[in-house]
């Protein structure tokens, strides 16, 4: 094997392919000492443990989605902004499904404040824009989107739509119209 300089960056990048080969939860340092042919400890100066380069390859994942959305959002606004950022969810998710099961992983607080994380909900609160929703509402519509999103690219990944009629792209879109449909109409009725 060529020798190869070994940074954080490239192992953090080598783990996250891993994850999308084998899943996220199998990632381990000594399976990226494996991949370079060096032994485990040489890996220690640049990640300190498994949970480490995890956190790592979550970090590297939540960039690399904002960064995606934030190109798929621009200049968008209603229906067609949440068809951006949602496909953007679903279409990362089948490109990298380790790396997207690693950015649903819990951070604790202050690495979730210095992550990509802000930037998602920044960006799901850009979708509103095209919508009249003021606080709190506007904050409940964040959640819902996030669920949805989150939920839909979820169990789509898991195979829990392949198996019955209409199609998980049909779903999708009658989807996006029903939450364009609910963000339209304001307050939920009765509150």
């Amino acid at each position: 094997m060529t020798h190869v300089t070994l940074t954080a960056q490239r192992l953090v990048a080598a783990g996250a392919d891993l994850a999308d080969e084998v899943g996220f939860d199998r990632v381990t340092v000594s399976g990226i000492a494996r991949r370079f042919d060096v032994p485990v400890a040489n890996l220690y100066s640049h990640v300190k443990n498994s949970a480490d380069l995890k956190t790592r390859i979550t970090l590297l994942a939540l960039e690399e989605l904002a960064d995606r959305l934030e190109v798929a959002l621009a200049g968008r606004a209603g229906r067609d902004a949440l068809a951006a950022v949602g496909d953007g969810y679903r279409r990362y998710a089948r490109e990298h499904p380790g790396r997207w099961t690693a950015a649903q992983r819990n951070l604790d607080p202050a690495t979730a404040a210095a992550s990509a994380g802000g930037r998602h909900s920044r960006m799901t609160r850009a979708i509103l824009r095209g919508y009249d929703l003021a606080e709190p509402e506007q904050t409940h519509a964040v959640r819902l989107l996030g669920s949805v999103f989150n939920g839909y690219v979820s169990l789509e990944a898991a195979g829990s739509f392949s198996h019955s009629s209409p199609g998980a792209d049909e779903s999708w879109s009658w989807t996006l119209d029903a939450l364009d449909a609910l963000l339209r109409s304001g307050t939920p009725q009765g509150r």
